[in-house]
This record gives C-alpha cells, sequence and structure tokens, in this order.
C-alpha cells in the first residue's frame, strides 16, 4: 500500500508551467466566450433600446414591440455592411437595402476589438509575469476563436430572429459580411494585446497575389521584400522605417480626404440650407419623426464625407442607375427621395468653377503625403550615412506605396458606404468603389512624387549646407567657437562635480 502511495504521489512529472496552462484553457476559452456573446449582446441591446424608444414615440405604430425588436435586429445585421431585403413595396417587388451607416459599422467593430483584446487578459485585466517579461493569460488562438464563436453565436440566433419582419436581412450577405466582420476584428483585438507583433501580419501578407513584385519600389532590403514586407515592416522595427513612413503618410492622406469631403458637404448644406430644411418637414410632421431622420443624419455623416471625397476626387458618385455627379458635370436622377442630405448634391448642369475648386482637397492631400514621405526620407549627412540614405528611386517607391495604401483603404471606405436602395433606378447610390480608389492612388503619387523630391532635396542642400560650414571659408573660427563651447561645458560639469565631492 505505501508503495502505491508512493507511486501515485510521484506520478505528475509535467513542469509547474505547463500544469498551470492546462489548468488554465478551459478558464481562458470561456471567458472568451463570454465576451464574445457580451460584446453581440450589447450592441443588440443598443439598438433595441433605440428601435424601442422610437416606436413607443411614434404616434402611428404598425407594428406591436415584436416588429420594433425585429427592426432592431435587422439594423444590427446591416451595420455589419450586409444587405436588407424590404418586402412590403408598392410593386411587389423586394427591394434590396444596402446602404450602410458608417457611423453604426463603428459599434460591432469597437465591441468585438474590446472583447477581443480583454479576453487575452484571462479576464484579469492584466497578464502573468514570467521569467522573460509579461506573458498574456490566454493563448491568442483560444481567445480568438472564443470570442468569434460567441459573437456569432447571438448573432445567428438574431438573423433568425430577424428574417420574420417586414425588414429581413439578405441571406448572401449576411453570411459572408457578419462572420468577415467578427474575424477581422477579434483579430486584430488580440494581435493588439500580445503588443502587435510582427510575424502575424508577414504569414498574412503572404496570401496577397504579387505581393513580391512590388520589391523594386522600395529601398533597399530592409522591408522584407515587396509590398507585403513594406507594410509588415512598417509596422515595428528600425528594418521597417521606410514601410512605416509609407504607412504613416497614407494615413495623414486618408484623413485629410475625408476631412474635406466633409467640409465640401457641410458648405453645401448651408449653401442649399433652404431645400434640407425643407426636405427635414416633409418627411415627418411628429417630433418622433424628425427625431428619426436626424439620427438617420447623424449616422450617414460618415458616408456623406466618403461621398464628398469621391466628388472632389473626380469619379464622383452615382445617384441612381446612369446618373453621376461629379465636378465636371452632374447628372442627378429627378426622382430622388427628400431627404436633408440628398439636399447638398450639387445641382443637374456641366461645373462651374466652384464645382472644381473642390479638386483642391485631393491635392493638398497628396502633397501633405509628399511632404510627410520627404521629411522621412534618410537623406545623406541628416542623420544617415551613405549606406542608408534614399535614393530618388526608393523616395519615389515609398510614395507610390503610400498611395496604393491609402487607396485600398479608401476605396473599402467607399464600397461600404454606398449600396442599393431598391431596384432599376435605385440600384445603386454611392461611389463606385474601384474608381475611388484608383483615383487615390494617381492624385497621391501625381502630386506627392515631386514634393516629396523638393523636400528631400531641401533637405540634402540644408545638410550639406551644414557640412560646407564646417569646411569651407571661416572653418577656423567655426572650429574654434564649438570647441570653446565644448571646454566650457566640461570645466562647468568639473566645477560641479568638486563642488559635489568637497559637501
Amino acid at each position: 500500500m505505501t508503495g502505491v502511495i508512493q507511486m501515485t504521489a510521484r506520478r505528475p512529472s509535467s513542469s509547474p508551467l505547463r500544469t498551470r496552462m492546462l489548468g488554465r484553457a478551459p478558464a481562458g476559452l470561456g471567458t472568451s466566450l463570454l465576451g464574445g456573446v457580451l460584446a453581440a449582446g450589447l450592441g443588440l441591446g443598443a439598438l433595441a433600446v433605440l428601435a424601442t424608444m422610437l416606436w413607443i414615440s411614434s404616434p402611428y405604430p404598425d407594428s406591436g414591440p415584436g416588429g420594433a425588436l425585429r427592426v432592431a435586429a435587422s439594423l444590427w445585421v446591416l451595420a455589419h455592411g450586409a444587405e436588407l431585403v424590404r418586402a412590403d413595396t408598392l410593386s411587389g417587388v423586394p427591394a434590396p437595402v444596402g446602404v450602410t451607416p458608417l457611423l453604426l459599422l463603428v459599434l460591432p467593430v469597437w465591441l468585438v476589438h474590446r472583447a477581443a483584446r480583454d479576453a487575452v487578459d484571462g479576464g484579469g485585466g492584466g497578464c502573468e509575469d514570467g521569467e522573460s517579461g509579461s506573458v498574456p493569460l490566454v493563448s491568442a488562438r483560444t481567445a480568438w476563436a472564443g470570442v468569434v464563436v460567441g459573437y456569432l453565436a447571438v448573432g445567428a440566433g438574431a438573423v433568425v430572429y430577424a428574417a420574420g419582419g417586414a425588414l429581413r436581412p439578405s441571406w448572401g450577405w449576411t453570411v459572408v459580411c457578419v462572420p468577415a466582420v467578427a474575424l477581422g476584428a477579434a483579430g486584430v483585438g488580440v494581435w493588439t494585446a500580445y503588443g502587435r507583433p510582427r510575424g502575424p501580419v508577414e504569414r498574412a501578407l503572404r496570401w496577397i497575389p504579387g505581393a513580391g513584385g512590388a520589391r523594386r519600389f522600395v529601398p533597399g532590403g530592409g522591408l522584407g521584400g515587396g509590398l507585403g514586407g513594406g507594410l509588415a515592416g512598417g509596422l515595428g522595427g528600425e528594418d521597417g522605417r521606410a514601410g512605416a513612413v509609407a504607412v504613416r503618410a497614407a494615413g495623414v492622406g486618408a484623413a485629410v480626404l475625408a476631412g474635406g469631403g466633409a467640409l465640401l458637404v457641410a458648405v453645401s448644406s448651408v449653401w442649399h440650407l433652404g431645400a434640407a430644411r425643407g426636405a427635414f418637414v416633409q418627411l415627418t410632421e411628429g417630433w418622433s419623426g424628425r427625431f428619426a431622420v436626424l439620427l438617420l443624419c447623424v449616422a450617414l455623416v460618415p458616408n456623406a464625407a466618403v461621398w464628398g471625397a469621391a466628388y472632389a476626387l473626380g469619379p464622383g458618385f452615382v445617384l441612381g442607375a446612369g446618373h453621376v455627379v461629379g465636378p465636371l458635370g452632374s447628372e442627378p436622377a429627378s426622382l430622388l427621395p427628400p431627404f436633408p442630405l440628398l439636399a447638398a448634391v450639387p445641382e443637374a448642369g456641366a461645373g462651374t468653377w466652384l464645382n472644381w475648386a473642390a479638386l483642391v482637397v485631393p491635392g493638398v492631400a497628396g502633397a501633405l503625403v509628399g511632404w510627410f514621405v520627404g521629411r522621412g526620407a534618410r537623406v545623406k549627412g541628416a542623420g544617415a550615412g551613405a549606406g542608408d540614405a534614399w535614393s530618388w528611386r526608393g523616395t519615389v517607391g515609398v510614395v507610390v506605396l503610400s498611395g496604393v495604401v491609402c487607396g485600398v483603404g479608401f476605396g473599402v471606405l467607399a464600397g461600404f458606404a454606398g449600396g442599393p436602395l431598391g431596384v432599376e433606378v435605385l440600384a445603386r447610390f454611392g461611389p463606385v468603389w474601384w474608381q475611388v480608389g484608383g483615383a487615390v492612388v494617381v492624385w497621391v503619387v501625381g502630386v506627392g512624387v515631386p514634393v516629396a523630391l523638393g523636400v528631400r532635396g531641401w533637405r540634402g542642400r540644408g545638410a550639406a549646407a551644414g557640412v560646407g560650414a564646417w569646411h569651407g571659408e571661416g572653418a577656423r573660427e567655426v572650429r574654434w567657437a564649438a570647441l570653446r563651447e565644448v571646454a566650457e561645458g566640461e570645466g562647468e560639469g568639473e566645477g560641479e562635480g568638486g563642488g559635489g565631492g568637497s559637501r
């Protein structure tokens, strides 16, 4: 019996760390699942409260509380970029609704991102201190999978519930968009919690077709080769300085485009203030209905900013099939629904100098991208050696990389900002994503390249002038003045040190 007890007591041979990890894995998975469930529940709850409040305050409610909750569930699906289908139309033909309010898209993305980031900590609000530093409590795969599964489990129930309403989700779009948002937001949240390592980004960029063919656009070999390596290197490390400059400049360009588009919409709305006020009053009479219209306008403000940027870039946007609105000419559809934001659309006809002034927005964006790249370029004599200095071809390559990143990002925004609002003439509203993305690349490269080369040359001349001041005329006086400053500094340091020693 004693031997049996001794053998049983000596049986566990795993290390303490392995034992702790095995004991912690189920708890980590449960916490991740709960985080995903809470993220979906909070998003649905916020929209349910809003829909219920509007239903209660409506003087003519045409459905019970179940109808309001189904509308909230449908709005939750729409917030993920999926299309909805309106069944009760006058013609009897179901009409798609695919314009996603970008402000609603922020809600699920932020909730899932936060849930995945917190799930890595195991719900304990911190990390365990190991031998090599701070160690996350839950593995990346466990946290990511748990949050996604929990989120989609609640989402599946919401989609099934919304399918019985008048505004029902489109199954094809829902199956693609809702999981895509959950997978992407949770992945970024886990990646952020682990300190944004480069390895996962590099592995993900390997799936980009032809990414290695862009090697010639990148200065040196520090970016890991190609467009994918430039993006991955720009996320951290000294080897990714060029990629970091490119990504930072692309972000500045996208921010300027969005801000400029919002400014154009604001100016045009003030210009057509009377028409906007008339559309607002014409839509509804009760205060609850006007409050609902106001909330919808606020949710569509980011969409309007993207539409304004698309207008300034040149391709413009579409208001119904075959009706394009751009700075060179506008053809708005004659049967547009009365809506305050649509009142800001320019009148039909050829563009004037007021319309052409919108082209300043992409010009400023491209110039700022070039300025940031030129300021970030490594110039010989200005903190960089001969081997680390960027050539003019390398500087052009970084501007091209910035244009591609900015174009892809803004093209995705343009795709989300538009969509159908019905059939036939209403089958297309908003900018065309590939046209907007291509125009961004053209503007950034066309304006940014000469600006970047000019800033780089100016910095190079300034560095050369500093070197010439040291070795050219008056060099003896410059050197003696520098030596005197150094000697005086050393004398003061010795005096302070001596005083401290005597004390």
